[in-house]
């Protein structure tokens, strides 16, 4: 946009200027949003397990994966399998929503687009 262009347009509507610019910048920082949110919720998930493999997390009356984890410990001797679900439905989660983010910056990130 020419800056003469600009003033005259801010002249007459500035209201329509400022959605404009608006709309402009809105649309460049949407991508980063919704990659840092996806990466964002693999890391509480994992945060949210370590915390109650250890005991910090939600009490026994409601279930996570990582108590899940931590009452699968006692019982290894007798089938891994008890301790191999709960760490694999915690792997895969975090791995797909990794992926997922990593997947739509390659869709949204325009200097990748070139490439």
């Amino acid at each position: 946009m020419q800056p003469h262009l600009a003033m005259r347009l801010l002249r007459r509507r500035p209201a329509a200027l400022a959605a404009v610019l608006l709309a402009i910048n809105f649309s460049a920082a949407l991508a980063p949003l919704i990659i840092q949110a996806s990466l964002t919720m693999a890391s509480a998930i994992l945060i949210e397990a370590a915390l109650s493999y250890v005991g910090l997390g939600v009490q026994p009356p409601w279930a996570s994966l990582g108590s899940l984890l931590y009452t699968a410990y006692g019982y290894i001797s007798r089938s891994a399998s008890y301790v191999a679900f709960p760490g694999l439905t915690i792997f895969n989660t975090v791995w797909s929503l990794n992926l997922l983010g990593d997947g739509l910056r390659d869709v949204l990130d325009p200097r990748l687009r070139g490439l």
